[in-house]
């Protein structure tokens, strides 16, 4: 998708915006109005059309700060109004934002218009977040119905903003709308084969260095937890695939990011009920959310040194799947009792972190779709984070609310790894009762993590109906700007 940012000049006031509009007015057929909140109105004839709207409903002129207004402008150009609190949060922009572009963005047009209005500060981050947003929305997800194909947005025109760096907008939005892609294909058009063969691709564009830890190889790293998940595919497809970036850094410390990639999970012999077993193609975001951040990373030549580590398997039903009561001994020699089938994300994990932490990095996050009970306890509309070091907790939270994705941070007592003591073996792999498992599940991850710096995110949000923040689809892609705005706090 193309996108033209026009260079319009910046003219201080409000009224001297109006012969850039009224030039363009003639070919306008889809624009967004921006306004900061509490702000006067400008001298201009589509004034009197928005007051005279806002009066028919009886609603004043700072309501457009809570709802955009829809309105038809003279020659048939479909406009949209909002105003922009500046105190509000960067959720509440996007999801405003998203808000307003959807019925602009419903007419599937190729150009949209972009007012901006206020003074250069509200102006330069009214238009960046409104392009980003537009370029998330904008962008086509993977759709087998017949008919025609939806017309693509070609460009966006940008009025009352000049030399804006988009740079990292745009870099932010692809690596978005790839973590989607990947995480909204059907199972059986990504399976740990195809999966990797779509990682390889991606790779040989970016430049990423690429190894994989096939099953043969993880049988003689004698990676046992792993494996036993691996066990119930009979295709013998699985892999730990490592990528690696690295940035013009001063610096040769290097972040691991790492991603649970189940490309379906049935739950194995503790098999999931129908209602649990639906979208479980979406067990693999966290390792599509990794891959969107490397994306950011390496379009933005970001001076950091990134190792990525993706655990790509399935977790099927079959006569070779792992069962409960097994005993099994993971890569860096902890046995494992298994409780629950249906906790496999942890223990492909645990082998991925084991690896990672053997490079010896300064950090390691870790992102995946883990605990029902993360969803439970924030809902879709959030997700949790949890590590074993404050200042990187902190770090995470700061910056959710930066970005608009917003995570909770959770304690991990020492005192919960009573519930996972085994009588036969060094850890159970979980509890049946399946009480506090968000944190549960963080004390057993961290027995692999060695003593390096950890933040595990628990991507509760990964599928909010109807959209969330910046996205307006389902799978919204949340994990990716906040993985990049801890990366960039970090190389700080």
């Amino acid at each position: 998708m193309k996108h033209d940012f026009s260079k319009i000049p910046v003219l201080a006031g409000l009224l001297q915006h109006q012969p850039v509009l009224r030039q363009r007015s003639k070919k306008m057929r889809h624009l967004l109005m921006l306004l900061p909140a509490g702000a006067d109105w400008f001298d201009a004839p589509e004034h009197a059309a928005v007051e005279a709207a806002l009066k028919r409903r009886d609603k004043p002129a700072d309501e457009l700060a809570k709802q955009a207004l829809s309105l038809e402008l003279p020659g048939g150009c479909l406009s949209v109004w909002l105003r922009l609190d500046i105190d509000k949060s960067a959720f509440e922009w996007y999801s405003r934002l998203r808000q307003a572009l959807k019925p602009l963005l419903d007419e599937q047009p190729a150009e949209i218009d972009i007012a901006v209005f206020g003074d250069a500060a509200f102006r330069a981050r009214a238009a960046a977040a409104a392009a980003y947003v537009g370029w998330i929305n904008a962008a086509p997800m993977p759709s087998w119905k017949g008919g025609k194909t939806p017309a693509a947005l070609q460009r966006m025109v940008l009025h009352g903003v000049a030399n804006l760096a988009l740079e990292r907008e745009q870099a932010l939005a692809e690596g978005n709308t790839l973590c989607r892609t990947l995480t909204v294909l059907p199972p059986n058009l990504l399976t740990p084969a195809s999966y990797r063969q779509h990682i390889r691709a991606l790779a040989g564009e970016a430049g990423w260095k690429i190894e994989e830890y096939d099953i043969k190889r993880l049988k003689k790293l004698k990676a046992g937890a792993f494996l036993a998940v691996a066990r119930g595919s009979g295709h013998e497809d699985a892999a730990i695939v490592r990528l690696t970036y690295r940035g013009k850094s001063k610096s040769d410390k290097t972040v691991a990011l790492v991603g649970k990639g189940i490309c379906f999970d049935t739950g194995g012999h503790n098999l999931k009920p129908a209602r649990y077993m639906n979208n479980m193609h979406d067990d693999m975001n966290g390792s599509a959310v990794a891959l969107g951040i490397l994306s950011a990373v390496s379009k933005l030549k970001l001076p950091v040194n990134l190792d990525v580590w993706l655990a790509i398997a399935e977790n099927h039903l079959s006569p070779q799947a792992y069962t409960q009561n097994e005993v099994v001994t993971a890569l860096n020699g902890t046995s494992i009792e298994i409780v629950h089938t249906d906790a496999e994300g942890r223990m492909v994990l645990a082998d991925a972190l084991t690896l990672a932490a053997r490079e010896k990095p300064t950090a390691i996050i870790d992102f995946a779709t883990l605990t029902g009970s993360m969803a439970v306890a924030v809902g879709e509309r959030m997700s949790g984070v949890i590590g074993n070091r404050d200042d990187l907790v902190a770090r995470a939270v700061a910056a959710g609310n930066i970005v608009g994705e917003r995570v909770v941070a959770f304690p991990m007592p020492d005192d919960y790894d009573e519930s996972l003591d085994s009588t036969v073996a060094d850890v159970k792999q979980c509890t049946l009762e399946g009480e506090a498992d968000h944190i549960l599940a963080a004390r057993f991850l961290q027995r692999f993590v060695a003593d390096t710096p950890w933040l595990h995110v628990d991507l509760s949000a990964c599928r909010c109906k109807g959209g969330l923040g910046a996205a307006g689809t389902d799978i919204n892609g949340f994990g990716v700007a906040l993985g990049l705005q801890v990366l960039e706090s970090l190389a700080k």
